[in-house]
């Protein structure tokens, strides 16, 4: 017994979920006739969701405020405005690619996912887009993170954090003494939030199991052709991300968007395969070298961006928005997508450097537009099919925000005039 717990927790979590995913939709096929079979299962999925809620709101709260307080007033001068802007632009460009891709191609719909909880979201009526807007002040910040709402709470954190910042900065030291405690337990908080996260991936392969044989128990062989339309989805999403930001962004500020897919090649594939913008930092520097970019621009940049660029985390979120929706029946509306756009680019500002980021930022964005995933529900349910492939699509969007760090310090250099043009073309 000890062996096979020994064996469970040493083996890759990658190779372990995926294992999961197969084995979860072949029982479920096998035992699709089987209701007594479907009831033992269905709690440890159900558990699954649970751990998976209980930590959502303190990862994202400690990662925002740290994020957010990391970056010293001093640091943002005029090259790491623009930087910043640069990301953000591109942010916003990502997400309506994902809105996009998703709006046109329709994963999900027709899958036909039921339960309790969906039935009775569906008579909500979605709030206003001036009332979104105006509900993203909160009028008591602590009340908003007890309840979890997600855009007021995003606000409030990044407020806290960036006043926490020009604390840090500032020359009076007992200012700087306090502000500096208070980000060291709330860098503590973060940190035991990552170990805790830690500890519930660990489960992630006995939850994914059976949330997906739960899955294919209920629809058959229908599950397959939706998580295939999911997958395709998102990674036509991240090559117009290519596309039409990046290249177009490049042979906008005279810079050969061939030279630069040439250069950043090596760090996107070292991010695909290690799935970590941070791993990935020292390559991404050696590419923008490479590219002729000055150490005083990418020793910010670069950093920066893997913590608050996620590009390809925001294409994946807005298709997986969509296919969720559509999976239980409630596309969703023009206001919804805002929200969606809203949620992302202000969340990108911490949670980038959390591990399992963009499993996280979607239960966030879910909760954002009402439909929050609550253990039974058909959201859950389609939630645990996106966790069945996540692994696969974070090796595409992991590559594409390193690829994105590096077009911004480029780009900026190239702004700025202190790109070594000689370096580029060689």
């Amino acid at each position: 017994m000890l062996s096979i717990f020994k064996l469970y927790f040493q083996s890759n979590l990658l190779i372990r979920i995926l294992l999961a995913l197969v084995l979860g939709a072949i029982f479920g096929l096998i035992f699709q006739d089987s209701p007594t079979v479907l009831a033992i299962l269905s709690p440890f999925g159900e558990l699954f969701v649970r751990l998976l809620k209980m930590i959502v709101v303190p990862v994202i709260a400690a990662t925002l405020i740290v994020g957010a307080s990391s970056i010293t007033p001093s640091q943002l001068g005029r090259i790491g405005l623009k930087t910043m802007l640069y990301y953000i632009i591109t942010s916003i460009f990502a997400i309506l690619i994902g809105l996009g891709v998703g709006t046109l191609l329709k994963p999900g719909l027709g899958l036909q996912l039921t339960a309790q909880s969906a039935v009775d979201g569906k008579a909500a009526e979605a709030p206003s887009m001036l009332n979104v807007l105006l509900e993203i002040v909160p009028t008591n910040p602590i009340g908003v993170i007890a309840d979890g709402q997600v855009l007021p709470m995003i606000f409030f954190c990044l407020m806290f954090g960036i006043a926490l910042a020009f604390g840090r900065d500032s020359s009076d030291a007992q200012i700087q003494k306090s502000s500096d405690t208070v980000y060291a337990f709330v860098d503590g908080v973060s940190q035991a939030m990552f170990r805790i996260v830690g500890w519930v991936m660990q489960y992630a392969p006995i939850g994914v199991f059976a949330l997906i044989f739960v899955v294919f128990a209920k629809n058959g062989t229908a599950a397959f052709g939706s998580l295939a339309g999911v997958t395709a989805s998102v990674y036509l999403g991240l090559l117009l991300q290519v596309a039409l930001v990046y290249c177009i962004s490049c042979a906008i500020f005279r810079l050969s968007p061939w030279i630069f897919l040439k250069k950043v090649r090596p760090a996107m594939i070292t991010a695909f395969v290690t799935r970590s913008s941070g791993a990935t930092l020292p390559v991404s520097v050696q590419s923008a070298e490479s590219m002729g970019v000055p150490k005083h621009i990418y020793s910010f940049g670069l950093p920066v961006g893997s913590t608050m660029n996620m590009d390809g985390t925001t294409v994946y979120l807005g298709v997986c928005a969509i296919f969720i929706a559509n999976a239980v029946g409630m596309p969703l509306t023009p206001e919804q997508m805002m929200t969606v756009t809203l949620t992302t680019v202000l969340a990108a500002v911490g949670t980038a450097g959390v591990p399992g980021a963009g499993a996280i930022m979607l239960l966030m964005v879910l909760e954002s537009i009402g439909l929050p995933v609550e253990t039974g529900s058909a959201v859950a349910i389609a939630y645990g099919m996106i966790l069945g492939i996540e692994a696969l699509l974070d090796m595409g969007r992991t590559a594409m925000n390193v690829v994105g760090d590096i077009a911004g310090v480029a780009i900026v250099a190239k702004h700025e005039k202190s790109l070594d043009e000689a370096t580029w073309r060689a």
